[in-house]
């Protein structure tokens, strides 16, 4: 089972009296340290679920509706005035029948017996104004709530996307890339939807109702009496409905989520998919999930299947009680014709929007489920927290110390125990030993990517946890493994280093890590577009633009770690040749599997187990019989 598998989900709801046992137990593993296994139960970083009790929708809808209410605060003008046109618009829509009536039962009459056409004329004419004045209401109505969505929309994504950029590394390496994907695009889309034309339909659909059933009954209490019958039904009805769509709208969103996270991931790794032969295994696994995907949908459809015909049934039915009715009374002189047929013509829209209302009901399940999911993702906070009151470091010298530091990744699993180091500024220390040593987690905590378990790791004598952000940021660089390279020219690239550089600085910082030759080479040199993930560039030459990159923010302490493991000979060579330039007066630990890299630092820091075994001078440590030792004579070997 995958890492993300096993993370349990997140919750942040609030509790009774304010509090929650699942935030409660999240931030105390937050606070005892960087540990991803905090214990939760509704769904943001494991398997997306659709088994949630009672309780966990409840908490669920909350935390959903607090989210949808900070979005609307801003727009509570806007929503007050959307809400004076449609009860306008649709109040004159509803006015149609009773002029009818009263045209029918009035107007008509006097102009058959006492040729009087002013009221006729009046009632057209009324009917005509009444008319235009909803349509214009309606269109104006229809523009408003599109605007509002916009707006809602637009803030909701900027939530996404910028929260997610600041959470931590840690909670990126456990939620799934897929997920997140998912989050920005099919569940913003469900939302979008929503607002778009759902809203529309509820409360229009709502409004018309209410005020179809309260003219009916101003026009004749009796068949308002028929109407309330029908209700009944009408009230078991939607009931079974929301019983059961709730749990079926919920299952199609998480098979969508799943259908879209292995996609993303397929193509994402789409070269180990090719080279480990895996085709045949994601066609059925893909298979599987698309299958999921239809059985959710196809009960869905099914649910529809049945809810819509007996809502006609009811609908129907209700008509012609309705019309029986009323015929009788017709006959017994105690209804008037135009009466009843206003009173039938009221009874036969009133179910109209019952059957928009479902179907909002279905766009209503999506959204809601993705908003559970979005607003879980918002919720989240960050494990390395900015500080609360943040030290300026202006002029960093370099000197870092781990005093007294412990960390694990998991409670039970401690990566660095008890683990005490002092580098002085300006040196360079090179880290070595086998892999899951220590080495990486070390580099990560010097860059803060997490923070301690116990003990401070501290920058000229204070704690990188009090640090300011972008002090700390421009002080200390780490260039990894994966030499990540966005869309745009290689000159955009190396100037994410130093935004606002020159050309010379970044023709500079190419030439000193030995870059400029074949970036020159390039179609458009220094202003090819690189494409996405560096597709136009090879793994070792994407390496020497993170390089220069790097080398251009000139920071008091750079992190290399396992930096040269794409590159060629040559290409290394190139590299210590630049690097023994650009770090003198610079603090640097390299991490290398190559002992041709660790040649030029000033110390080598021999790791296992989270533990430093060895600690000299390359020369002393090759000449003595430790490990360091015996790891050079096998390289120095293999070199034969």
């Amino acid at each position: 089972m995958s890492q993300q598998e096993q993370v349990p989900p997140v919750d942040t709801a609030a509790g009774p009296g304010g509090t929650d046992p699942v935030l409660d137990e999240a931030a105390a593993a937050r606070a005892a340290g960087p540990v991803t296994a905090a214990v939760t139960t509704l769904g943001v970083r494991g398997e997306e679920r659709e088994d949630f009790s009672k309780a966990e929708s409840k908490r669920l809808r909350r935390r959903s509706l607090a989210l949808l209410g900070s979005l609307a605060a801003p727009l509570k003008a806007r929503l007050v005035l959307l809400g004076v046109v449609v009860v306008v618009s649709t109040a004159g829509t509803v006015a149609g029948p009773a002029l009818i009536a009263w045209g029918i039962d009035n107007a008509l009459p006097a102009v058959m017996d006492e040729d009087d056409w002013v009221p006729a004329f009046g009632v057209v004419a009324t009917y005509i104004v009444v008319a235009v004045l909803g349509a214009v209401l309606t269109a104006w109505y229809t523009v408003l709530a599109a605007r509002i969505s916009q707006a809602i929309l637009f803030d909701l994504r900027k939530r996404v996307f910028l929260h997610t950029q600041r959470l931590s590394l840690e909670f990126h390496e456990t939620y799934t890339s897929g997920r997140i994907i998912s989050r920005q695009t099919s569940d913003l889309d469900s939302i979008r939807e929503l607002l778009d034309s759902g809203l529309n339909q509820l409360i229009q659909g709502v409004l018309y109702m209410v005020f179809t059933g309260i003219a009916l009954v101003l026009l004749d209490p009796t068949s308002g009496l028929v109407l309330a019958v029908s209700l009944v039904p009408l009230w078991f009805l939607i009931r079974w409905f929301q019983t059961n769509s709730q749990t079926l709208f919920r299952a199609t969103r998480v098979t969508s989520a799943r259908v879209i996270v292995h996609f993303v991931e397929t193509m994402t790794g789409i070269r180990a998919v090719q080279a480990f032969r895996k085709e045949s295994r994601n066609r059925d696994e893909y298979g599987r999930y698309v299958e999921d995907y239809r059985v959710a949908n196809t009960k869905v459809f099914n649910l529809f299947g049945t809810f819509d015909p007996v809502l006609v049934l009811i609908g129907n039915a209700t008509l012609a009680a309705v019309v029986i009715v009323g015929g009788f009374r017709i006959v017994g002189g105690s209804l008037e014709v135009g009466a009843l047929l206003a009173v039938a013509l009221y009874a036969k829209r009133f179910f109209d929007p019952a059957q928009e209302l479902a179907m909002f009901y279905n766009g209503y399940q999506s959204a809601s489920a993705a908003m559970e999911k979005i607003s879980g993702v918002l919720e989240e906070r960050p494990s390395v927290p900015d500080p609360a009151k943040p030290v300026r470091l202006p002029e960093a010298t370099g000197a870092v110390d781990f005093d007294d530091v412990e960390f694990a990744y998991n409670a039970d699993k401690v990566v660095l125990p008890e683990f005490d180091l002092h580098v002085p500024a300006g040196q360079t220390i090179a880290l070595v030993g086998s892999t899951g040593a220590g080495k990486s987690t070390l580099a990560k905590l010097m860059a803060r990517f997490y923070d301690p378990t116990k003990g401070s790791v501290r920058l000229d004598g204070i704690d990188l946890r009090e640090i300011d952000p972008k002090d700390m940021r421009r002080a200390i660089v780490m260039v990894t493994q994966e030499a990540y390279l966005f869309s745009g020219s290689v000159a955009d690239n190396i100037a994410l280093g130093k935004p606002g550089a020159t050309r010379d600085e970044i023709v500079r910082a190419a030439e000193a890590v030995g870059a400029h030759a074949f970036i020159e080479a390039l179609p458009d040199g220094y202003d090819t577009d690189v494409n996405k993930r560096g597709g136009r560039v090879s793994a070792g030459q994407r390496q020497l633009l993170s390089f220069a990159r790097a080398f251009i923010a000139d920071p008091k302490v750079l992190i290399l770690d396992e930096a040269t493991a794409s590159l060629d000979i040559p290409s290394e060579r190139l590299v210590q040749e630049g690097l023994e330039t650009l770090l003198a007066d610079r603090t640097a630990v390299i991490i290398a599997h190559r002992l041709s890299t660790v040649a030029i630092a000033h110390r080598v820091l021999v790791m296992e187990y989270g533990r430093i075994v060895e600690d000299g001078t390359p020369d002393d440590l090759i000449a003595g019989t430790g490990r360091f030792a015996q790891l050079h004579a096998a390289w120095r070997d293999s070199l034969v």
